[in-house]
């Protein structure tokens, strides 16, 4: 694939960074010499991944954020903090914000900017189809020959460390037309709970769905938040209700879902062999109804379709939540405001059963969710890999001496923080993490061996240690996330659903984002009991009628040619 993106490359002209000359000045030999000095080094920046520009290169950026600054110390912004300053340093580059916006308003910003055909150089889109929209439009420009070049050694072997390409998901038309961020291995979702309140309520701690549904229901009537009878509020969940390209979305129901082995916006192969998309299966029915019981009764929150994330994270912070299911960072946002706001709180993870023999069965999704795309016509469309190669090789892993850096690492500062909103690393890297801190808390591998980041959560979870019960809230997420989390991943208890396809069909692209609608209103509707459960076998005709069908078997020759 490499050998494909570097072979359909066009040399960069170097006329186009020549500067300008007055036709009545005489070049001396010292000028012309300054002259192919500087153009040599507009060459090497523009074909290098850390060749620096000679002059500042100011560029602009539809921003995604994160909520409370992304965590950044006060006095960084979005335009200068720890990330923006090394690049500047580095490359000789810097971002102007167009917009700044996270969540919903994001999207529609994009949106915005996409109708008006006003793009910025550089900006974040968090799905495929909106992808090939802008390929299809010509807003965007052809990254193709930008990764061979500017992009490192290790950034490529970041991206070669997975199962499934990231970088074939942002190819279209044999055109690589965006850097995509690859989607490495979260583990499933937890059951993050409020344990001071089942303690006070003496209830065991949960290890199956059912004692989930069980622990939710006595936090309601018992009131042990002290919110008022009947204000405690229950499952919360977003309305996407699952997962589609990752657990990097809190607040979601994939649990539940899993444990009537359904898996809804997947495909994957049944037990007879045959790929499937999971919305339209007979399980998704199931667990279809049980959520309808659950919704009626109060266990799921009544008002979950008409929460934001940014809502939802506001009950768990203010105490009127005291459990949902979320990955592993999840003591980074929200809980780490939980814990400044109620320093009293305890919140632990719980890695819930969801098959008969007690393991926890979870789906390991798409390859990539996140992309980065330059505005066509942007005199520098290689700055992104050289972006990438800066912020996640060279940074990461081989500046170890970097204060500010690891000060960030330690803050709990968000990726959001960063320019391209997006993080590249080896498939297991979360893994690798977790061994080498928790190697160095038991003394088998030297404090000094540690790579940057695993040095400044090393720092953090030793403090958190040392003194837990008057630990700030970022040394306990450091600890919680880091360490507790992820040693509840042991690999004997999980079982993985592998994804069959994560590409793009002929149809998919005209009519995908139209069978989301449907299928979303659809698993709503049954929810709430708009529609009764009985909906769901005319939704499934519906879809396939759609154009559902056409994919399916598109899918299956996909598959089929790959043999």
């Amino acid at each position: 694939m490499l050998g494909l993106l570097c072979g359909c490359g066009q040399q960069t002209d170097p006329g186009q960074y020549s500067t300008e000359q007055s036709v009545s000045e005489i070049p001396t030999e010292e000028t012309a010499a300054i002259s192919e000095s500087e153009k040599q080094a507009w060459q090497e920046a523009a074909a290098t991944p850390y060749g620096k520009y000679p002059e500042l290169v100011t560029y602009t950026l539809g921003k995604l954020n994160g909520s409370n600054n992304s965590n950044m110390p006060e006095g960084d912004t979005y335009e200068d903090n720890v990330y923006t300053r090394y690049l500047k340093e580095a490359l000789n580059i810097q971002n102007e914000n167009i917009f700044e916006e996270n969540g919903d308003q994001y999207i529609t910003s994009v949106e915005m900017a996409i109708q008006s055909g006003q793009l910025p150089d550089i900006m974040v889109v968090e799905d495929r189809e909106t992808l090939i929209r802008l390929a299809e439009k010509g807003l965007i420009a052809d990254l193709t020959e930008y990764f061979e070049t500017c992009s490192s050694d290790g950034i490529k072997v970041m991206y070669d460390s997975y199962n499934v390409s990231a970088v074939d998901s942002a190819i279209i038309d044999g055109k690589l037309m965006a850097l995509p961020e690859p989607n490495f291995v979260d583990g499933p979702n937890f059951f993050w709970l409020r344990k001071d309140w089942l303690d006070k309520l003496g209830l065991e701690e949960p290890g199956t769905i059912e004692d989930v549904e069980n622990i939710i229901r006595a936090f309601i009537e018992e009131d042990p938040g002290e919110n008022g009878k009947g204000n405690t509020v229950g499952l919360v969940s977003h309305s996407n209700l699952t997962g589609e390209n990752g657990y990097n979305y809190e607040f979601q129901l994939d649990p539940l879902f899993s444990y009537f082995q359904a898996y809804p916006k997947q495909w994957y192969y049944n037990e007879s062999g045959e790929v499937v998309y999971g919305s339209i299966e007979p399980q998704a029915k199931e667990a279809l109804a049980h959520l309808h019981e659950l919704y009626e009764e109060g266990v799921l929150d009544p008002n979950f379709m008409l929460r934001s994330m940014s809502n939802i994270a506001e009950l768990i912070v203010e105490g009127k939540c005291g459990s949902f299911f979320g990955p592993w960072w999840a003591p980074n946002n929200p809980l780490m405001d939980a814990k400044a706001a109620d320093p009293d709180a305890v919140w632990e993870p719980y890695l819930i059963s969801t098959t008969e023999d007690g393991k926890t069965r979870f789906f390991d999704q798409k390859p990539s969710y996140k992309y980065v795309v330059v505005r066509k016509d942007f005199e520098h469309p290689e700055i992104v890999f050289k972006m990438a190669s800066v912020m996640f090789d060279k940074m990461r892993y081989e500046d170890k001496e970097n204060p500010s850096l690891e000060d960030y690492f330690q803050r709990n500062v968000d990726s959001t923080a960063r320019p391209i909103s997006i993080n590249i690393d080896y498939s297991d890297a979360l893994y690798k993490c977790y061994e080498q801190v928790n190697a160095a808390l038991n003394g088998s591998v030297a404090e000094e061996e540690l790579q940057i980041l695993e040095h400044s959560y090393y720092v953090k979870c030793k403090a958190y240690l040392e003194h837990p019960e008057s630990a700030d809230e970022e040394e306990w997420a450091a600890y919680v996330s880091r360490i507790k989390a992820c040693a509840l991943m042991d690999a004997s208890r999980l079982e993985v659903v592998s994804t069959a396809f994560s590409g793009e069909t002929k149809t998919m692209e005209k009519s995908w984002s139209k069978l989301q609608e449907l299928e979303k209103r659809a698993y709503l509707e049954m929810i709430s009991g708009e529609k009764e459960l009985d909906y769901f076998d005319t939704f499934v005709e519906e879809w396939k009628s759609a154009g559902g069908e056409t994919i399916l078997q598109e899918v299956k020759e996909s598959l089929k040619a790959r043999q």
